[in-house]
């Protein structure tokens, strides 16, 4: 016996080495492929030499001899710090993620290779100007001058990700940068997903409750709209769910999880100290690393510093010493779903205005890891793209003999966006830049602009043109073969709408509506935000003139309007009335819950239990008042609505006839139903946080989300890799933190501001700016996520282009020489 345990310990203590030595070396093997920042590399493409010079936060500040050797470095710079989320994003926008990922992928490729984003920017590439094609080309050769030296010294293939899938790396090409930008339009849009909620909406309710379920803005609006079943009449009426489960991997954002952003201006009127000042802040999903990566670029026309996206050679959002900019989704119609009719003797043709036509076909093989080749046929209609009824649930609105297609300016062949980016940011003034709007194709966007005398609120992206007697106004899937549902065209750049030096002195967005003009001049009927902009109004307008002190406060704001709007209407019968009731009773939790939300100053405040209890509390207030009419149906209703929840309480339209369960033969009136759901949110929070409501903390449910897309549901490695982080606020507070709506964690952080910028022209170097992780997208280094520290306290780095500022605290400099015969 003692000689079996001795050989038993022996062995344990040999398979601990021997999984110590695994450790060591993987360990070894990742830290390969850290950047050394501190380095000299001899390249050929280069006419001069470009020092890389990275601050204490590990921004890069470029310069070279020439704007082409610049936009080289910042490729360079751009593949050593996020090398494998470039090739991610080249692979999604190429439908090429199943060549990686196998079968779980396929739905993806396949969805991809239907929009065909990836030709559209190969098309695009000879529209640009010459200065954007060379930069565009001297960007691509920095790029692949670090995966040259990957290649040749053995710097651990890149990116540790390259260890457990393909490490196959193909050079970069100026159309992986258009296309990368097209991906962006199609993460920032969700219209796809509101035009079939609202077509199974309609089938399944009268058309006042449509109205209640899926309200307008407040203000003059659209008139009635045909119902969907008098357009199709076979279309498929189901209550079944809506199917909203999304890879991670997927570009698609459901519904209510699209694009947003705040942003905001104040002339010198305005500013203490007499300088224009900007803030910016783009929401997008949550990601580690984030979207966004920090750097300087000093090109020929001045300093250039902002937010870029690897993959692009741009400052996107930034500024330099004449001019700042910002955008915000402006949530444009620029997407229009179409019911083309097949014809019944040749499924190969469709109906048009001149009768039926052949579908434009293309087939497509998509390779598929450890399994054959799939292949599929690419079909488009005059309209654009045909997709199958897998998509987007399509195939719930979808009448037999018919197919869905797609129209979307995104798609377009001709797009000069990457010219008026590159543009803008050489601008020297409000007025050069408003002229680059004018080639901005996709994604629609408010283009915020300050110089030191001027700002400036321009929406660009290309207009679809309707016609008025368009069946749905676009809000509907309509029939295709309809010439009054086609488009002809895009409007001039005049027609999109421009606010330049406003009388009051400040201009800002938060998503909102921001004209109210006719169809089809209308810009759009569904706008992202109705809430945030009540309480920017509030902030602005409580101070004769602002700092950049004041716009931060306004940036990190976590007062809820939408709370301090509802709790009076839907709490007025409940608070401080009921019998008194015993310690432990759902009667004395409901009273405490109460008391505590009658105090609360609508302050979504990590370290507070208010705000989870109203949250929760309006969650199943809103599932209460629509699961009777909609069933599985109200699956698809995520997050609050309050203008839902204002209309049924305050009774606009017969709007509380809501609150009356259906199925039952006594009519309830709506306190019976706020009562409810409060008891029933007390007892979810109660198996989910606890049932001590003084020691709840909404940071707890609000954790933002940060996963790595590929690693972030990998055992083990997902506590590398994933960044979690307790935070303030919500859906629909300045500081916004949209919230998943489904799932365990219904109040998880998923999707925010991973930027944040403050631009101020009275003194410009004391601009500020920070994003949600790091620099680095490899988990080993320090700059993964040291900047996510920062962020989730509120706090920045400063924003300066001064070189010697930057030298200072600089963690290394990286220098690029041109190499004999380059």
């Amino acid at each position: 016996m003692p000689t079996v345990f001795r050989w038993l310990l022996r062995l344990f203590a040999s398979l601990l080495v021997l999984v110590g030595l695994t450790l060591l070396g993987v360990y070894y093997l990742a830290t390969r492929s850290l950047p050394d920042y501190d380095a000299s590399y001899a390249i050929a493409g280069l006419s001069g030499p470009v020092e890389i010079v990275r601050d204490n936060a590990s921004i890069p500040h470029i310069m070279g001899s020439t704007d082409e050797d610049v936009f080289f470095g910042l490729g360079f710079a751009h593949a050593q710090d996020r090398l494998w989320q470039m090739t991610m994003l080249r692979r999604t926008v190429q439908g090429r993620l199943s060549e990686v990922f196998g079968e779980r992928t396929v739905k993806i490729d396949e969805l991809m290779r239907r929009y065909d984003l990836y030709g559209a920017a190969i098309s695009s590439v000879a529209v640009q100007d010459a200065a954007t094609t060379a930069a565009l080309q001297a960007y691509a050769r920095g790029v692949n001058a670090w995966i040259a030296e990957v290649n040749r010294g053995a710097r651990g293939r890149g990116a540790p990700e390259f260890f457990i899938f393909s490490n196959e790396i193909a050079f970069w090409q100026p159309a992986d940068s258009i296309a990368i930008g097209k991906l962006m339009a199609m993460e920032v849009s969700d219209t796809i997903a509101q035009e079939v909620l609202r077509a199974r909406v309609s089938l399944a309710l009268p058309e006042e409750r449509v109205r209640d379920i899926l309200p307008d803005v407040p203000g003059p609006g659209v008139a009635a709209l045909p119902d969907y079943a008098a357009l199709f009449p076979d279309a498929p009426r189901s209550f079944a769910a809506l199917d909203t489960a999304t890879d991670p991997l997927s570009p698609v954002s459901p519904r209510n999880l699209a694009g947003a952003s705040n942003i905001w201006a104040a002339a010198p009127s305005r500013s203490a100290a007499g300088g224009t000042l900007l803030a910016n802040d783009p929401h997008l999903g949550f990601s580690a690393p984030a979207l966004w990566y920090l750097a300087r670029l000093q090109l020929s026309s001045g300093g250039v510093i902002g937010g870029t996206i690897p993959g692009a050679p741009a400052v996107l959002l930034g500024r330099s010493d004449k001019l700042a900019w910002g955008l915000t989704t402006t949530y444009l119609d620029d997407l229009d779903v179409y019911v083309e009719k097949l014809n019944p003797d040749n499924p190969e043709e469709y109906l048009t205005p001149d009768g039926y036509k052949r579908f434009e076909t293309r087939r497509s093989i998509i390779k598929v890891k450890d399994h054959d080749p799939v292949t599929i046929t690419l079909r488009w209609t005059e309209n654009g793209p045909v997709l199958p009824g897998g998509h987007y649930d399509l195939r719930s609105i979808t009448p037999r003999g018919h197919v869905i297609s797609i129209a979307w300016t995104a798609l377009g062949g001709q797009d000069t966006s990457p010219t008026a980016a590159l543009r803008l940011m050489m601008a020297g003034s409000v007025d050069e830049a408003l002229e680059a709007g004018a080639l901005w194709q996709a994604p629609a966007q408010n283009l915020a602009l300050i110089d030191k005398e001027n700002i400036a609120l321009q929406v660009v992206g290309a207009m679809p043109r309707r016609a008025a007697r368009h069946q749905t106004m676009g809000r509907l899937p309509s029939p295709g073969w309809r010439p009054e549902n086609r488009w002809s065209g895009s409007y001039a750049y005049a027609a999109n709408p421009r606010f330049v030096n406003p009388e009051g002195g400040i201009l800002g967005n938060t998503n909102n509506k921001i004209v109210d003009r006719p169809f089809p001049l209308h810009l759009s009927f569904a706008w992202g935000d109705t809430q945030r902009i009540q309480r920017w109004r509030q902030l602005m307008e409580r101070r004769e003139v602002h700092t950049r002190e004041s716009f931060i406060e306004a940036q990190l704001d976590t007062v809820s309007f939408t709370a301090r709007a509802l709790l009076p209407l839907v709490a007025r019968d409940l608070w401080f009335t009921g019998d008194a009731a015993p310690d432990g009773t759902p009667e004395r939790r409901r009273q405490h819950a109460l008391e505590l939300l009658a105090n609360w100053n609508g302050e979504m405040n990590e370290h507070m239990p208010e705000p989870l209890i109203y949250a929760a509390w309006m969650r199943h207030l809103q599932q209460r008042l629509i699961r009777d009419d909609l069933g599985p149906l109200a699956d698809a209703f995520t997050h609050l609505d309050p203008l839902f929840i204002e209309r049924v309480f305050r009774d606009v339209d017969g709007a509380s006839a809501w609150c009356d369960v259906v199925q039952s033969t006594v009519p309830e009136p709506c306190a019976d139903i706020a009562r409810q759901s409060l008891d029933e949110a007390l007892i979810w929070i109660a198996e989910h946080h606890g049932a001590n409501l003084d020691s709840l903390r909404w940071g707890d449910a609000h954790q933002a989300r940060q996963d790595h897309p590929v690693l972030g549901e990998t055992p083990l490695l997902k506590w590398v890799v994933n960044i979690r982080q307790s935070t303030s606020g919500g859906d629909n507070t300045l500081q916004r933190g949209l919230t998943g709506g489904t799932g365990p964690a219904p109040f998880a952080n998923l999707h925010g501001a991973g930027y944040r910028g403050v631009y101020d022209f009275a003194d410009p170097d004391s601009s500020v700016f920070i994003i949600s992780t790091g620099q680095s997208g490899h988990p080993l280094s320090r700059h993964y996520d040291d900047l996510g520290d920062l962020w989730r306290r509120g706090e920045y780095v400063p924003m300066s282009l001064d070189p010697d500022l930057a030298r200072a605290g600089a963690v290394g400099i990286t220098r690029l020489i041109p190499a004999r015969g380059g």
